[in-house]
C-alpha cells in the first residue's frame, strides 16, 4: 500500500533552519507523480505549502506566498524522497507539516512531523 514518512522535524529558534524529509513506498515510478508539503497549526486548516511536479511535466515547484524565498522544495526520484528545505524559521510556521502524493482522487498523505519555531 501507498506509504509516505516524514521526518526531520523538531524545535528550531527563530531564524534557524531545519531540512524535512518524506520517503515514499508502495507504488511504482515514484517520479511520475506531484508531491506537496502542506501544514496544519493548532486551530488553522491545513494549507498548501509547496509542491513539486512529475518528472515527465519538467520539474517546478510552487511555494505558498508565506514561504517563498524561505523553502525549497526538491526530489530525489533515486530514492523516492522529497525534501522541503526550511530556512529563516519563523514561530508562525510552528505546525504539523505532512506530505501529500498526487495518487487517486484524494491523493495519499503521510502521518506528518512537528515543527516547532521558538525562542
Amino acid at each position: 500500500q501507498v506509504q509516505l514518512v516524514e521526518s526531520g522535524g523538531g524545535l528550531v529558534q527563530p531564524g534557524g533552519s531545519l531540512r524535512l524529509s518524506c520517503a515514499a513506498s508502495g507504488f511504482p515510478f515514484f517520479s511520475a507523480y506531484a508531491m506537496s508539503w502542506y501544514r496544519q497549526a493548532p486551530g488553522k486548516e491545513r494549507e498548501l505549502v509547496a509542491g513539486i511536479t512529475s518528472a515527465g511535466a519538467g520539474i517546478s515547484t510552487n511555494y505558498a506566498d508565506s514561504v517563498k524565498g524561505r523553502f525549497t522544495m526538491s526530489r530525489d526520484n533515486a530514492k523516492n524522497t522529497v525534501y522541503l528545505q526550511m530556512s529563516s524559521l519563523k514561530p508562525d510556521d510552528t505546525a504539523v507539516y505532512y506530505c501529500k502524493v498526487g495518487i487517486g482522487r484524494n491523493g495519499y498523505w503521510g502521518q506528518g512531523t512537528q515543527v516547532t519555531v521558538s525562542s
